[in-house]
């Protein structure tokens, strides 16, 4: 069970080899986690991720999963949840694709939607029913602030993070008041793997900088969080500016 500050004793991330995930899973075991399932296409890395997190402290267990794979996840998050209730699930999986290839080649377009939106739904929505069903439980979904207003240079990565976010809004919206929180986290630029050679953004942060941001909103019970924090007075300021202008803008 959650604490009295809604830290978690078992975490579930979807995800398991993202950075920013396992950032978050070494800060949350330094608290009080003690059990964490890693969830992800059997690999070295996954494993090697594994073994990282024991070294901590936490009795961590893997599964296969696969966001390309709808029909297999409430098969394998069934068996997760069978194990044992889950205090907190982390939605930490996504790919970034190439622009200006997917613009050339749309079925990388699609292979980015259908894994950061339709796999997340799917991954999403059976997470919500199994934490519905124990009474308790926080989905912690990684967004990004790509998905406030799309951007010439990103638009498809960042479409797809729109329709997540727009999702998880609702999610949490409808499983008010059942013991189930949603939180949305909207990370800026953050440097990792996944963004190794681009030109980094104002406002870039690190795995860690997000990790310590997901658990001051998971005290706070916060329901959007931004990281960094000055990124939503940015956003708020740039959702209003005229389309003209906005594609004008050097970002």
């Amino acid at each position: 069970m959650k604490d009295a500050f809604g830290l978690p004793q078992s975490l579930l991330v979807l995800g398991g080899t993202s950075e920013i995930a396992l950032a978050t899973a070494r800060r949350l075991i330094m608290r009080r986690t003690r059990t964490v399932w890693l969830a992800g296409r059997p690999s070295p890395a996954l494993e090697e991720a594994a073994e990282g997190l024991r070294a901590r402290g936490a009795e961590v267990h893997t599964v296969a999963f696969d966001a390309l794979d709808p029909e297999s996840h409430e098969t394998a998050l069934g068996k997760v949840f069978a194990e044992g209730d889950i205090d907190m699930v982390l939605l930490a999986f996504g790919i970034l694709g190439d622009q200006a290839q997917d613009e050339r080649e749309p079925a990388g377009a699609v292979r980015v939607a259908q894994t950061n939106y339709t796999g997340a739904i799917s991954a999403g929505l059976v997470s919500a029913r199994a934490l519905q069903a124990q009474g308790h439980g926080s989905l912690v979904v990684l967004s990004s602030v790509a998905a406030e207003r799309a951007r010439r240079a990103n638009f498809i990565y960042g479409s797809s993070k729109a329709g997540l976010d727009a999702f998880a809004q609702g999610l949490g919206d409808a499983l008010h008041g059942t013991g189930v929180d949603v939180m949305v986290v909207r990370p800026g630029f953050v440097r990792s793997k996944m963004t190794t050679g681009l030109a980094e953004t104002p406002f870039a942060t690190s795995p860690e900088a997000v990790a310590t941001a997901v658990e001051l909103g998971l005290r706070r019970r916060s329901e959007t969080v931004w990281v960094p924090g000055a990124l939503r007075l940015v956003m708020a300021a740039l959702r209003h500016v005229p389309r003209r202008v906005f594609r004008r803008l050097p970002m």
